[in-house]
């Protein structure tokens, strides 16, 4: 089965050839649309074949501005990308250990409180959907989580009475 372009290109190339000889090309498309007796048909299949030869073929979209969270469509860029690593809390959550150390460093980073529970969050679903899952590093950032909403908690007291 033939594409639909396929037939309109066939029938546009033999109408040209027997009125002008040769090959398809834009400037014969446009000579056959402005004759005096080409049919509404001759029309459509000449304006087809120019927007198709004159159309950008690809056209290259900008990047999205920094800090939207967007990205290019079909760019190299995957789901998430830091675009400012310097701002960047690492955690670790290998051992039990690594786990304490990332959460108290967390905790004592200058982040603002919802900063600090996105990252304690991250941590506790990494430590938990990894391919060998780790509980006991889980259970720890989730109790990291606790005692910054209990601090936060606390705070919020002293403000108020």
């Amino acid at each position: 089965m033939k594409k639909r372009g396929g037939a309109y290109r066939g029938t546009l190339k033999a109408r040209i050839s027997k009125l002008y000889g040769g090959d398809v090309t834009v400037s014969k498309a446009r000579k056959l649309k402005a004759r005096k007796n080409a049919t509404a048909r001759d029309k459509q299949l000449a304006n087809w074949f120019i927007n198709m030869q004159t159309a950008d073929k690809s056209p290259i979209k900008k990047d999205p501005k920094t800090g939207t969270g967007k990205k290019p469509k079909g760019s190299g860029r995957r789901l998430y990308t830091d675009e400012n690593p310097k701002d960047t809390v690492s955690i670790k959550f290998a051992t039990p250990a690594d786990a304490r150390a990332s959460v108290r460093k967390v905790l004592n980073s200058g982040k603002s409180y919802a900063r600090k529970m996105q990252i304690l969050t991250v941590g506790e679903q990494r430590s938990r959907y990894s391919k060998t899952p780790k509980r006991e590093q889980q259970s720890i950032f989730k109790g990291g989580k606790i005692k910054l909403r209990k601090s936060r908690k606390n705070v919020w007291e002293f403000w108020l009475f």
